[in-house]
């Protein structure tokens, strides 16, 4: 069975053709081929006949496909939904921002975290996706753009905040960034790469020695943990307290955050004791707030509080000298906003 091109960064694939006494400049002119001119057909120009039958023979260059294709009349949000090669799939969102865009990837088919506020969590965990199949989603959506809306191709922001857990499928993941980060891969910079996490400890750990540079969101949406207990249950394995030393050790760049995700809730998570004791926890640190009010989906139970209580909520955090952004909700008319994710299988 072929291995795929996308699933090696650039380092690995020099060094398979090395290990093959082929020449490893093609490693250089396939990268720029294929993530530089994000060109789909295998490139054969200036490459040595024995390194292109090598090539040929042992790797696969498909990308997963576009099954269906949804677009907000609102905002023009885009939320595409992959088909992988046994048939699961998983859904990507493009959000436009002043004719850019940002992509919100997908790291898993389905999440285990079964946290109660998100769609995907309804699914279960079906399995880890593969770097080639994150990676994928960003050139496949790239060239949907060049095709649909051309001249808006431009994609400068990564966010792996899509279905999953990205730090419970840490080597894929980590994988991607590298070949996203990589001056012959994509060049995204390491401050427009976001990876969220619900406090996964054993993923947290090993982020400042294999990922450093790159932005790191934590799902918060609660200062309290019983009600953290029910919004995140891997809160009652890694209560919030242990997650946050883990987080204030991560070495930070210059004007660098840690941004802390908080959902608002209607009478759950929105009152002014909750605003105040999550200044109280974040007060002094490199934080950044984002609240998020609560997205419906499906047979959720869950509402969104009216706007006079987020802004009430945003003044006491105010009051902390915390930076804090009310996020403007983009793609629900297509259930594509935030925590509205699910595979339709």
């Amino acid at each position: 069975m072929k291995q795929s091109f996308y699933d090696l960064n650039f380092s690995d694939f020099e060094t398979v053709l090395r290990q093959n006494d082929l020449n490893d400049s093609a490693a250089s002119l396939l990268f720029n081929w294929h993530y530089k001119k994000k060109e789909k057909a295998q490139c054969t120009t200036n490459i040595a006949k024995d390194s292109l039958v090598f090539i040929q023979d042992n790797f696969d260059f498909s990308l997963p496909e576009i099954d269906t294709v949804q677009e907000s009349t609102k905002d023009r949000s885009v939320k595409f939904l992959f088909r992988l090669k046994d048939d699961h799939k998983v859904e990507t969102v493009l959000i436009p921002f002043q004719k850019k865009y940002s992509i919100c990837l997908s790291s898993q088919v389905g999440c285990a975290m079964n946290c109660s506020f998100c769609f995907t969590g309804k699914q279960g965990l079906k399995r880890n996706l593969t770097t080639s199949e994150m990676v994928g989603q960003f050139l496949q959506a790239w060239r949907w753009l060049a095709q649909n809306r051309p001249g808006e191709e431009r994609i400068l922001n990564i966010v792996f905040m899509g279905q999953g857990e990205p730090l419970h499928n840490f080597d894929a993941v980590k994988k991607a960034c590298e070949i996203f980060l990589s001056q012959h891969g994509a060049s995204i910079g390491f401050q427009k790469i976001t990876i969220s996490t619900a406090g996964y400890i054993p993923g947290l750990k090993r982020w400042s020695q294999e990922i450093p540079g790159v932005n790191l969101a934590l799902s918060l949406h609660s200062p309290f943990e019983e009600k953290r207990n029910e919004l995140i249950p891997i809160n009652k394995k890694y209560p919030l307290d242990e997650v946050l030393k883990v987080v204030d050790q991560i070495p930070l760049g210059k004007k660098q955050f840690i941004t802390y995700e908080y959902i608002l809730i209607k009478d759950f998570n929105d009152s002014p004791e909750d605003a105040e004791k999550l200044g109280m926890i974040l007060f002094g640190k490199s934080a950044y707030i984002n609240l998020i009010p609560f997205n419906p989906f499906p047979d959720s139970h869950y509402q969104c509080p009216g706007l006079d209580t987020i802004e009430q909520f945003k003044a006491v955090l105010e009051r902390f000298k915390i930076p804090t952004l009310i996020r403007g909700t983009k793609g629900d008319d297509v259930l594509a906003a935030c925590g509205q994710l699910n595979s339709k299988q």
